[in-house]
């Protein structure tokens, strides 16, 4: 009895080393993904052609259209407008930090010139190593480079014999030997013919021991999805600490989708952006590129509207933490400057905040000290354009019951109708957290 007692304590006694013993993204390296705060995700493929959802539809497709989808379609893809610089230029002016681009989707299709499957880019018309093009823009234009791969691989298993699905056992990295073998080989190629790459994002139900791989051949790849939360298409209710990441769509669709989609506004996405930092997250906002590799332009409004907010209030998006105690109050969101005691107050739903006009705001959460300041990112407080005598100096005071007041001017004028409906930034330094 007391053998069987302690054989049982040993298991547990392994079971709880080995759980110490996994590895996981350096410390620093966490720090410096939770700084950057907003990102791009592109997902695209050879399907893009149909607008239909990348990869899926090959799930309880028949036989004949598997056979059609794997044969036909790499021969009718030709994305000749495709311009990487054009890319990485757009991203880079909306203040993101990193791009995570879809390498290989469960299909299998890989985006990049591989020795490990004939299933890929180079046997197109189009014939280039679009993913080495990518990286190549995204590194010219100081961007951070992030490969999506999926671990789970439709063609593989199809070509094994087993049900397209991404359930069953041998769909998964963990179970299948074979195809973690694959996997390793591609994931091998994708870190070393592009130089230094950044972030790893893994799309599948079970990876642990492909993460595992890259953490011990590739110790400074910090590792999204696979190691840290990543909720898809929603925001958590609360803040979760760090790090995490919410990757969303702009419309309805990861992929292309030409007909029946409905957008967010880029209002609502600057306001997601918002509340995810407020929360100590990171946003990975969707792009779905067209056939021809052009962005379409729902997106790229979309994109040029957060580049316009970012050249503004990025100071309030990078580099910055949750707040103690103080996440929102009302319509106003907050965050901290990582190692100051900044704080940076989002005024949102104000659609009809005239340019010249004052507003009153009340904060909680936040306690001037007698060296704070106060400002609005991006304007000076000196001048209402055609209003001279409009002083716009931004003020703010403690009223009786301990709440501050703060007492703000819209003075910059950013659209030519004098009225932006994008949140305004203050600016407070040298504050005391509640």
């Amino acid at each position: 009895m007391n053998l069987k007692k302690n054989f049982t304590l040993l298991i547990l006694l392994l079971s709880f080393l080995n759980s110490f013993s996994q590895l996981k993204n350096k410390p620093e390296l966490n720090e410096k993904f939770m700084d950057m705060g907003f990102g791009i995700f592109i997902h695209w493929s050879m399907d893009s052609q149909l607008g239909s959802v990348i990869s899926h539809s090959m799930v309880g497709a028949s036989e004949d259209y598997v056979k059609r989808y794997m044969e036909e379609l790499p021969k009718t893809f030709y994305p000749d407008k495709f311009d990487p610089d054009e890319w990485a230029r757009l991203f880079k002016l909306t203040g993101a930090e990193y791009v995570v681009f879809t390498t290989k989707h469960h299909n299998g299709f890989c985006m990049w010139d591989t020795k490990t499957t004939g299933f890929n880019i180079m046997n197109t018309p189009y014939g280039k190593d679009i993913t080495g093009m990518l990286v190549k823009s995204l590194r010219k234009f100081g961007l951070k480079v992030g490969f999506y791969f999926s671990p789970e691989d439709f063609s593989f298993i199809h070509k094994q014999g087993h049900l397209i699905s991404r359930k069953g056992a041998m769909t998964q990295v963990t179970e299948n030997e074979e195809l973690f073998e694959y996997d390793k080989k591609q994931l091998d190629e994708l870190f070393t013919k592009y130089g230094k790459i950044d972030l790893a994002f893994f799309d599948s139900f079970s990876k642990k021991n492909l993460v595992q791989y890259v953490h011990q051949k590739y110790p400074d790849i910090v590792v999204t999805r696979g190691e840290m939360q990543t909720p898809e298409q929603k925001i958590p209710d609360g803040a979760m600490p760090g790090p995490w990441e919410t990757c969303m769509t702009m419309g309805t669709q990861w992929a292309y989708k030409p007909t029946n989609e409905i957008y967010k506004d880029g209002g609502d996405l600057i306001k997601k952006l918002i509340e995810i930092r407020a929360k100590g997250g990171n946003f990975l906002m969707n792009v779905g590129p067209k056939p021809n590799g052009e962005i379409p332009i729902e997106q790229e409004e979309r994109l040029r509207e957060i580049a316009l907010w970012m050249f503004i209030n990025n100071e309030a998006v990078k580099n910055v933490r949750t707040v103690p105690g103080a996440i929102k109050e009302g319509d106003l969101w907050f965050t901290k400057a990582k190692d100051e005691n900044t704080a940076y107050v989002f005024i949102t739903n104000q659609p009809e905040w005239f340019k010249g006009k004052r507003r009153l705001f009340f904060v909680e959460g936040i306690k001037p000290t007698k060296e704070t300041e106060i400002s609005v990112l991006g304007q000076n407080d000196l001048v209402v354009e055609y209003s001279p005598k409009n002083n716009p100096k931004s003020k703010f005071k403690v009223q009786e019951n301990g709440n501050l007041q703060l007492s703000i001017t819209r003075a910059h004028r950013v659209y030519n109708n004098k009225i932006w409906p994008n949140p305004v930034v203050v600016k407070l330094t040298n504050v005391e957290f509640k």
